[in-house]
């Protein structure tokens, strides 16, 4: 088996859908797995979300584009960032909405963190995670 296809059944044997490049280590050097997964994603099978991060994608069947697979791009930023080992919590406005104090639908991804520092960035098309501290 190539490491590429190694890559593939350890992603596919696993249902999370956030990866980190650490995660793949142990099968071959880092260059080496860095070039599968651009190799992964160029194919449409991973998104990139930002440095070492990777989700897992799913066929879009309106466009027929790779999207991101999951409960979307915020549960999957929140995936990475709980693999990271980063303490985060839902923020006031995504509580209240939560707990029914609010009806206002909180649009844009956002984490609060809890005495740790985080200075990556997540992306996923024009969806960036937005950190408050």
């Amino acid at each position: 088996m190539t490491l590429r296809q190694r890559i593939e059944a350890r992603i596919a044997k696993r249902c999370d859908d956030a990866f980190l490049t650490r995660e793949f280590r142990d099968l071959a050097g880092e260059r080496q797995v860095l070039r599968a997964l651009r190799e992964l994603t160029e194919e449409g099978k991973l998104i990139r979300l930002g440095y070492g991060a990777y989700g897992r994608a799913e066929i879009s069947p309106l466009t027929n584009q790779p999207m991101l697979a999951g409960d979307g791009f915020g549960a999957v930023s929140r995936e990475v960032l709980d693999k990271l080992k980063i303490r985060w919590e839902p923020t006031t406005a995504e509580r209240d909405y939560n707990e029914g104090r609010s009806t206002q639908v909180p649009m844009t991804p956002r984490v609060r963190l809890r005495g740790s520092r985080f200075s990556r960035k997540l992306r996923y098309k024009t969806m960036e995670l937005t950190v408050e501290r």
